[in-house]
């Protein structure tokens, strides 16, 4: 279980009476096989894990029902692990062996399931801050125009009416913002949009391009409040139609177009850029191509953007389990590699940079809430097993941001010979070098 990595989303166990379990997946029966349970070699294999999660606080309840306690003194769960065939995976491929057997029920965890996870990340940090030397990342899958609108496809278009379960009023599926540690989720989402608007500086009638739209949230609140228009791209089939239909609904169609179309396929001019939640999906080898979407559609010089992305202290092999159940192709990248890539070849300047990892714990420990509470109705839509794989991606996410396995990166970025520049980090104004004077609010 030393490779465990259940990276993106959430906050306590199950609720009370329910076990912290989840679905199926190819190459894992789902009905453990009756008989033979290891024997003396199941034992060996118990001690291996135990020895394998060496200070997290759990108990292991084996196949034959062998108790192993890995660590003295209270512990935040019991995991039982319900027949040999489990077992004999867990200590060589641990991620994907942990992942497929809660799937299918194979594996029960009773107690707090996102504070087995965190000790568990916890460890693996600190194990690979003790090797000093970054992880290499795995080969990724592709991300040309077609596998990226499978990818897209195969989460996001699950049905608007399974993520309004238990997303916010706005359907943002992406960190939100807490001014206050005791706001609600629908707060801290208006306040998160208000946040980057903020940090873009949005004048009227300015033209901004949003990659990857969502349903269409931030796109109708930067026209609707700050006066601009937008153009905001998605290929998300049900997204984009939800988005359209809502601006309809508001009359902003005039001023928010929705193209059902991929970022590499954006064209200016436009004022602003700004990308949230979107970079987790173009993969490294495409960073390039969106810092030239980026520098051929801003104004030569000035124009700005705002770029929110998942990502890690420094780089590492995507999450195995995530990548092929939930979230395929997607790549949490060191902030280093997006800058890297996508900034400094076009010379653009990094103005600002702000990580939210604990309010992106808080935003899924709410969403892991809201998915508990609505739970019949989302196993009714699909079945157990996705219920169990769902439980684990959002309390394995909560657990990444909590142990520090993933960050929440905003990076503000403009033209290098930009003078029209925020003069303090805190305050309305911005000034120029040559003229300090107010040129607009932010």
């Amino acid at each position: 279980m030393t490779s465990l990595r259940l990276e993106s989303t959430a906050d306590r166990e199950a609720p009370p009476g329910r076990p912290a379990t989840t679905p199926s997946s190819p190459g894992l029966e789902t009905e453990p096989r009756p008989g033979f349970q290891g024997g003396p070699f199941g034992h060996a294999l118990g001690w291996l894990l135990k020895r394998q999660l060496k200070g997290v606080p759990v108990e292991l309840v084996l196949p034959g029902g062998t108790r192993l306690a890995v660590r003295a003194g209270p512990r935040v769960a019991t995991v039982f692990i319900k027949d040999f065939g489990v077992l004999l995976r867990l200590p060589f491929n641990s991620e994907v062996a942990f992942g497929e057997a809660f799937e299918a029920g194979r594996i029960e965890v009773h107690g707090d399931l996102v504070g087995l996870l965190e000790a568990v990340f916890r460890q693996q940090l600190a194990r690979r801050a003790l090797g000093g030397r970054p992880s290499t990342p795995t080969p990724q899958r592709s991300h040309g125009l077609r596998s990226a609108r499978r990818n897209i496809h195969h989460h996001y278009d699950l049905g608007n009416g399974f993520y309004r379960l238990w997303l916010d009023k706005e359907l943002l599926y992406t960190c939100a913002y807490y001014p206050s540690p005791d706001d609600d989720l629908d707060t801290a989402q208006i306040a998160k949009m208000e946040h980057v608007c903020r940090k873009l500086r949005l004048q009227p009638g300015e033209r901004v391009v949003e990659a990857g739209c969502g349903w269409g949230a931030l796109a109708l609140y930067m026209a609707r409040r700050y006066g601009v228009t937008v153009r905001a791209f998605n290929i998300s089939v049900e997204q984009i139609r939800w988005a359209r239909e809502r601006a309809r609904r508001e009359s902003l169609d005039d001023r928010v177009e929705f193209v059902d179309d991929d970022y590499r396929n954006i064209r200016g001019p436009f004022d602003v850029f700004v990308s949230i939640g979107m970079l987790e999906h173009v993969g490294p080898p495409n960073y390039r191509v969106l810092g030239e979407v980026i520098h051929r559609g801003l104004p030569e010089a000035s124009g700005r953007g705002l770029i929110h992305f998942i990502g890690r202290n420094r780089p590492a092999p995507p999450s195995a389990w995530t990548d092929r159940r939930l979230f395929p192709g997607s790549y949490p990248p060191a902030l280093a590699e997006m800058i890297e890539s996508v900034l400094e070849p076009r010379d653009f300047s990094v103005l600002d940079v702000e990580n939210l990892r604990l309010h992106y714990a808080r935003t899924l420990r709410h969403w892991h809430e809201r998915f508990e509470a609505s739970v019949d109705k989302v196993a009714a839509m699909f079945d157990e097993r996705f219920v169990r794989a769902w439980r684990l991606y959002l309390t394995g996410s909560q657990a990444a941001f909590r142990s520090g396995g993933l960050q929440l990166f905003q990076v503000v970025f403009a033209r290098g010979c930009d003078q029209q520049v925020p003069w303090t980090r805190i305050g309305p104004t911005f000034m120029t070098e040559d003229a300090p004077a107010l040129h607009g609010t932010a």
